[in-house]
């Protein structure tokens, strides 16, 4: 009995990230605006019973996909020892761009935010605001940086990266910077590692 139950585990993983990965094909090739729950189980494979079964509606199916890749909700919430702090968050700041210029997906998903206000998105930015300032805080405790300005910098730097990775694809060049040649984003990131080691006094 044990072992049915494992199987029907391992059966349910393996559906659910086949319906998943159809979302994060649909989503890259007609954004979100096509995506219905008939669509899906046609493209996926899988009956419309099993994707109710999995994710209680259409909406649940697009809030499980959008939790499982946004940046921010998923960044691990642990912090280095003091005198690694800016290394580490020089390497976050990175990992955010590199994710975001490198996945066409969530640039759509972030469009799509910036335009709707249902209840996915309202529970989105919940999950994002509460693991944002979480981090903030205790970024705050360990160095003793007053808070609010911690709050300003990582909206300013995060607010940022996001535009300026959407606006990519428009407009080739901002304040000087390259934004479609690899050498504009190395410039913006030696100028964030700049910013984060003149605020930490490394």
């Amino acid at each position: 009995m044990a072992a049915k139950n494992i199987t029907s585990e391992r059966d349910r993983e393996t559906t659910e990230r086949r319906i998943l990965d159809t979302i994060g094909q649909m989503i890259s090739e007609n954004g979100f605006e096509k995506i219905g729950i008939n669509a899906v189980a046609t493209q996926s494979g899988v009956s419309k019973i099993l994707i109710y079964r999995y994710f209680g509606s259409v909406e649940g199916l697009m809030a499980t996909y959008i939790r499982q890749h946004d940046f921010w909700i998923n960044f691990p919430q642990e912090l280095p020892e003091r005198d690694k702090l800016p290394e580490y968050l020089k390497q976050m700041f990175r990992s955010q761009i590199e994710q975001l210029r490198s996945n066409p997906t969530l640039r759509r998903l972030h469009r799509w935010e910036l335009s709707s206000d249902n209840e996915i998105i309202v529970r989105l930015r919940e999950q994002r605001e509460n693991a944002g300032m979480q981090r903030i805080k205790r970024i705050s405790e360990l160095t003793g940086y007053p808070l609010k300005e911690l709050e300003v910098l990582a909206s300013v730097l995060t607010a940022s990266i996001t535009y300026l990775v959407m606006l990519e694809e428009f407009c080739p060049v901002y304040n000087g910077i390259p934004l479609n040649n690899n050498s504009g984003w190395e410039q913006i990131t030696q100028g964030i590692d700049s910013l984060i080691d003149k605020v930490f006094q490394v």
